[in-house]
Order: C-alpha cells, then sequence, then structure tokens
C-alpha cells in the first residue's frame, strides 16, 4: 500500500507506491534529494530515519555501515516505506524543473580515444533537445534490457550531439559497445539524472578533479563555465595510469593556454615508455601538495570510487575543506554487480 514520506526541516510530502524507493517517489513528484549512483553504492543518498520503518533493501556495507544504520541512517535510492515515514536528508532545488525523459538517439559517429576509451556521439530525434545541467548523467539502454549510466561530456549549449565516453570494462554493456555497436544504430536513453553539478551560487575557486572517464562530467562543467563567462578560479586535476588514460590530454592542455584553466594531469604508473615528466602519484594527493588549505574551496570529484572516498576523507579531515562544499559522482558497481561509465 501507498506511504506518505515528509522531508524535515521543508515539511514537503509526498507518496511513495508499493514498488517503489523513496528516492524514485520524491522524483516522480518533483523533490530532488542528493543521489548519485541509484543502487546503493556511493551512499550520496544518505539521510536520517526520523520516524517511521523501512525495508533498506540492498546496498554495499561501505555506503551505510551497521553503526549508522544503527544511529538512523538509510540509503533512500534502496529504501522502500513499510510505514508513513519522516526524513531529513538534503535536497536539491536547481534540478527540480528539469523532465526526466525516455527518448530515442541514433548512434552517429564512434572514435577510438584510447584503446579502451571510446567517445560516442549520439543524435536526437528532429527537434528535440535534452535539458540538462552540466555534470548530469543518462542511462543508456541497449538489447536484452542491459542499462548503464554514463555522464554527458558536452556542456547543455553543445547539444547537437550528446557525447559520451564510454571505457571497455568487459562486461556485458562493453562487449555490445566496442564489438557490436555501430553507426546508425538506434538506442534508448532515460535522463537527466544526478545531482553532480557546479553550484553557481558560490563565488569560491574551484576545484575540479577527475580520474580516467570521470573527465566527462568535468569536461562539461569547464565548457559550460567557459561558455557562460564563468569568472571563478579554475583548476583541474585529472589523473590516470599511464599516460593514453589522458585520452583527451591536448584539450585541458589548450584550456590552459588559452582560457586560463590551471590544469595537471597526474600519472600513477606511468612506464618508461611513456617518456612521462609530469607529476606522479596519486591524483587527489596532488591537490593537497598545491592547496593545503581547502577550508574556502568547492571541490567536484568524478571516477574511481577509491579516489572519491580517499578525496573526500582526507581533504575533509587534513586540509579543511568544509563538508558541504565537497560534490561527487562516483563511478560506482551497483550491487550487486553492474557497469557505470
Amino acid at each position: 500500500m501507498p506511504h506518505r514520506v515528509t522531508i524535515k526541516p521543508s515539511d514537503h510530502a509526498f507518496t511513495v507506491n508499493e514498488s517503489e524507493t523513496v528516492l524514485d517517489a520524491a522524483l516522480r513528484e518533483g523533490f530532488v534529494i542528493a543521489y548519485g549512483c541509484r543502487n546503493g553504492a556511493c551512499g550520496t543518498c544518505k539521510g536520517k530515519l526520523l520516524e517511521g520503518e523501512v525495508d533498506y533493501g540492498k546496498y554495499q556495507e561501505h555506503a551505510l555501515p551497521d553503526a549508522e544504520r544503527d544511529a538512523g541512517m538509510a540509503l533512500f535510492c534502496q529504501a522502500r516505506p513499510l510505514t508513513d515515514i519522516a526524513i531529513e536528508v538534503r535536497e536539491i532545488g536547481a534540478v527540480k524543473d528539469i523532465p526526466i525523459r525516455k527518448l530515442p538517439a541514433r548512434v552517429h559517429k564512434m572514435e577510438r580515444a584510447a584503446p579502451d576509451v571510446m567517445l560516442l556521439h549520439l543524435k536526437l530525434p528532429a527537434n528535440e533537445r535534452l535539458q540538462f545541467l552540466p555534470g548530469q548523467y543518462l542511462d543508456l539502454m541497449v538489447a536484452n534490457s542491459i542499462r548503464r549510466s554514463f555522464s554527458m561530456a558536452n556542456a547543455p549549449h553543445d547539444d547537437a550531439f550528446l557525447q559520451l565516453h564510454l571505457r571497455n570494462y568487459g562486461g556485458p554493456f562493453s562487449q555490445h559497445a566496442f564489438n557490436k555497436m555501430k553507426e546508425k544504430d538506434i538506442l534508448r536513453f532515460e535522463g537527466p539524472f544526478g545531482v553532480f553539478f557546479v553550484r553557481e551560487d558560490s563565488e569560491k575557486p574551484v576545484i575540479l578533479l577527475a580520474s580516467g572517464t570521470g573527465f566527462a562530467p568535468i569536461k562539461a562543467m569547464i565548457e559550460h563555465a567557459l561558455h557562460t563567462g564563468v569568472n571563478r578560479p579554475m583548476t583541474l586535476y585529472w589523473g590516470g595510469r599511464v599516460r593514453a588514460d589522458l585520452y583527451l590530454n591536448e584539450l585541458p592542455e589548450r584550456w590552459r593556454r588559452e582560457q586560463g584553466i590551471r590544469y595537471v594531469p597526474v600519472l600513477s604508473e606511468a612506464p618508461p615508455s611513456d617518456n612521462w615528466t609530469g607529476r606522479t602519484g596519486f591524483v587527489h594527493r596532488a591537490v593537497m601538495e598545491d592547496f593545503p588549505d581547502l577550508s574556502r574551496h568547492q571541490v567536484y570529484a568524478c571516477g574511481a570510487p577509491v579516489m572519491v572516498e580517499a578525496a573526500h576523507k582526507d581533504f575533509t579531515s587534513q586540509c579543511g575543506l568544509p563538508e558541504e562544499e565537497f560534490f561527487s559522482d562516483s563511478f560506482t558497481p551497483s550491487v550487486p554487480e553492474a557497469e557505470k561509465a
């Protein structure tokens, strides 16, 4: 049976149907709470259960440790109400008026940017455009109900094509995309999703932190900022294991030369054949070396979960970054197994 959810302290209220999670119902009703992976792995949607009972669903233990669950916390992308409930969770206003849509798209171009990275350009139907914020993602659906999430790498003003950055992880979707997909194929997608976007109500300097294909939404954020004339200082750190992982390196180099965006590429396992003379080690550590005091900054981090989690922990505990100024999108596998770009 349906149950009523009340969000505190706003007193916004909505109804959750029997088959829905709290997050799904909130999005359906136009209330956007902070969320990321939507599969119980990243912890972004975590909030407090103030009243009532829920089925906590499936989730990864690191996202909701037993101690936090015992203290009343829940992951609202997984939790389903068993009674009427009241919750305390962070609401996001900037995306509430952007509709989530299901649309077809044609594969316009497939471009190998590295041996295991493909740039996929999708063309929407004539007279259709997707409204989204730079940093958001969509769910791409192909045959046999395979569904995978990808951040959009193009800025909203540059929307003739949707650009996605695909990494070959060897799973079912990767096998299809890298071995079977061809230009002019028709795909379907749903989106936009996510609350990973630059908060424009702040004048704080911005640190943009990416690993691997986590560069995709960061690219969209920077191109949007350049297009709209945002003059906040921005520094991009892009990390990879080897040089090929920086698959569009010339683009941020051009931003550095022509637009004043500071760019710091970092490699952790560069072989001698890469002839790498730049920064080495963990990419978030490079940030800490350059910015030991982050108390007056905002950080936007995207990529591998280990990088995002380490950055969050170290920046807030050692560099003074306020908890509320760390924004992230962790490319996290679902429970028990799935792919994300």
